[in-house]
């Protein structure tokens, strides 16, 4: 039987075109931290990376610092608001469990009426919904679309949980895809471990909070991990991930201009550089020194970081990937815009 249904037409590729950052006006030294836990700002330093992170202010809510990446990555990409026929937002801190907080940044963006939504896949989210992005460009549902990664995990960390409480920060990210006449993104290679689950999670569920008779016995729920069985399973398991992703591209690590990873640990960063075995030449993004994890707005703030300091220009080929909570993971490999 013959459909009746006509094919879609999209664009044969899609490509990033745009990107945009937002980092909280406020810098948090390992120093702030250490006022709450027995450390060191050498130990932080030698188990993260991490020297400082940005964490949000009243007025720096989720939706405000996502319209400031988002505006940006609008402009650089060199369209107008009214062209964007979709807005992905991952992120695991707008704390409404209704409406999505995409529906707000698409109106307050002056984007008119697209399409818009949460999707929740931690620190991978941003390469979730890079993913989403293409294949709404190519199936033909939208020319151009709007994805953010954006945290305000400061709402969400135990400052006296000793293996956490320096790891997290604040901010935006965000990109626009587009069509494009040549691949820009290549194939995903994504996946979940949810016998992992426990390994990274919120201590608490919200529903405490239903059920308890006085608030002031309930702590507020924060994000807590088991950080050696992450960092063994970050170490040997993603860097096989970053491979597959490489090798669906049809791209050699000495193709390879970029390297932007989830910005979780400086060990992770340089066991998966080892491992990959990227040539010298290869730009690494390090951006967790100065703004910790950020979960889902980490690839795309640090990607925005490396165009704007020019440690990387347009059109390099870069290899993404980004894991986390879940456990879930993305990696791809993309054209820069």
């Amino acid at each position: 039987m013959t459909s009746k249904i006509k094919p879609a037409k999209g664009s044969p590729y899609a490509r990033i075109l745009g990107v945009g950052g937002y980092r909280p006006t406020r810098v948090v030294p390992n120093e702030e931290i250490l006022k709450h836990i027995d450390s060191s700002d050498e130990w932080i330093r030698s188990r993260s990376g991490i020297a400082t992170r940005h964490w949000a202010g009243p007025e720096e809510t989720v939706a405000a610092m996502s319209v400031e990446a988002g505006g940006k990555a609008i402009a650089d990409a060199g369209i107008t608001p009214d062209q964007i026929g979709a807005v992905i937002v991952s992120t695991v801190s707008h704390f409404k469990q209704t409406p999505a907080i995409a529906t707000e940044i698409a109106h307050r963006l002056g984007t008119g009426k697209p399409a818009a939504f949460d999707i929740s896949a931690g620190c991978a989210g941003f390469g979730y919904g890079l993913t989403l992005a293409k294949g709404l460009i190519v199936e033909g549902s939208a020319e151009y679309v709007l994805v953010l990664g954006v945290e305000r995990l400061s709402d969400l960390t135990d400052l006296t949980d000793r293996a956490t409480a320096f790891l997290f920060g604040d901010g935006a990210g965000a990109v626009v895809v587009g069509p494009a006449k040549e691949p820009g993104i290549g194939p995903t290679v994504w996946g979940s471990e949810g016998d992992k689950s426990n390994t990274i999670m919120q201590t608490e569920s919200w529903e405490v909070f239903k059920d308890a008779q006085d608030r002031n016995e309930v702590r507020y729920p924060a994000i807590t991990q088991e950080g050696q069985a992450v960092f063994r399973w970050a170490v040997y398991e993603m860097a096989k991930v970053a491979q597959q992703a490489l090798d669906q591209a049809g791209v050699q690590a000495e193709d390879l201009d970029v390297f932007i990873p989830h910005q979780a640990n400086m060990r992770i960063i340089d066991s998966m550089i080892k491992t990959l075995k990227l040539p010298e030449h290869v730009t690494v993004a390090r951006d967790v020194e100065s703004t910790g994890n950020t979960s889902a707005a980490s690839i795309p703030l640090a990607m925005e970081r490396l165009l704007a300091t020019g440690q990387a220009k347009s059109g390099d080929t870069a290899l993404v990937i980004g894991f986390g909570a879940g456990l879930v993971y993305a990696a791809t490999v993309v054209t820069l815009p």
